[in-house]
């Protein structure tokens, strides 16, 4: 007999379920793989978008602002890895506009190959979390993630624009009046929590676009687990264990692959809990029919297996 108790997501013991049911979706071997891809790519992409940003900053800013617009976007990595990341702003920002002219033209080609690759694994493995039965064919699917791309970069600027506008205020004293509110560090999470939440609405089904709350909820988890992570391997590398010490000079990449293949983890894992909240809501209006149907006196349909039928016959 069906159930006429209604959720109760209030419940802790409701969210460890659906905690651990989303750990398992996310923790596959298959997502396992798909992990290592986005990350190996988004390596490969992130010093060519370093040399493209400071290519656009310097055409329409100061080689100061460059500088300031770029080295706000490096507190977001681990202080071991920001050093790699910081000695090629300084490198670039100090070289001839023609010769970041050249770069940059380099580096869209590397850039747009890598970044179009890594957001197609990272679709991918999205798509397997959600249980996509029916892929994309081959040209909705690379335009898919050419478009994903192209809107992570463009929010990848505007947050780095945010950060810096929301610096130059503070110091200006504009900020005094909000009490001391530092929102150059709230912009980032912002930033990324909206990203994530139209890339699981949007991107992730084929068919029917998911749910804003499942998705805004999937959205928030992951960047809450990215911040975690982000911490976590701050001290993981800088006082625990001491890369440089077994990788030597390229200990660096090392601690960047492994700060990436953590927040891609976090990615997947939001996804995986936007897609178990999806089946709960979905399984909760199938309830609320059935019971709807069964309190206005309507019997449910008879379900009759084929193998059934055909021993009637």
């Amino acid at each position: 007999m069906l159930s006429r108790d209604a959720v109760d997501y209030t419940s802790l013991a409701f969210w460890t379920r659906l905690a651990g049911r989303a750990f398992a979706r996310s923790w596959g071997r298959d997502v396992m793989l798909y992990t290592g891809g986005v990350s190996f790519f988004a390596l490969l992409a992130v010093f060519p978008a370093i040399a493209i940003l400071i290519g656009f900053y310097k055409v329409v800013l100061t080689t100061g602002q460059a500088t300031t617009q770029a080295a706000a976007l490096a507190e977001a990595l681990p202080y071991a890895a920001r050093t790699v990341f910081e000695g090629e702003v300084t490198r670039l920002t100090t070289a001839s506009a023609r010769s970041i002219s050249a770069q940059s033209a380099v580096a869209l080609v590397i850039g747009a190959y890598a970044a179009h690759r890594g957001f197609k694994a990272l679709l991918a493995g999205l798509n397997l979390i959600h249980d996509e039965k029916e892929p994309h064919g081959f040209f909705k699917f690379n335009m898919l993630a050419f478009v994903v791309a192209l809107f992570a970069f463009g929010l990848f600027t505007l947050v780095s624009g945010a950060v810096v506008t929301a610096r130059i205020m503070e110091h200006a004293a504009v900020g005094a009046a909000t009490g001391g509110l530092h929102w150059d560090q709230l912009w980032p999470p912002l930033g990324l929590a909206f990203g994530l939440t139209c890339l699981y609405r949007y991107a992730m089904s084929h068919k029917v676009r998911v749910a804003w709350a499942p998705a805004l909820a999937g959205g928030l988890v992951a960047t809450a687990m990215s911040m975690v992570f982000s911490w976590l391997c701050a001290i993981y590398v800088e006082q625990i264990v001491h890369l440089g010490a077994t990788y030597g000079s390229v200990g660096a990449v090392v601690i960047l692959l492994i700060w990436l293949s953590w927040n891609v983890n976090a990615v997947f894992y939001g996804g995986a809990f936007t897609t178990e909240l999806e089946i709960l809501a979905r399984r909760e209006a199938e309830r609320k029919a059935v019971l709807a149907r069964a309190d206005r006196g309507v019997e449910p349909a008879e379900v009759v297996s084929l193998s059934s039928r055909r021993s009637v016959r």
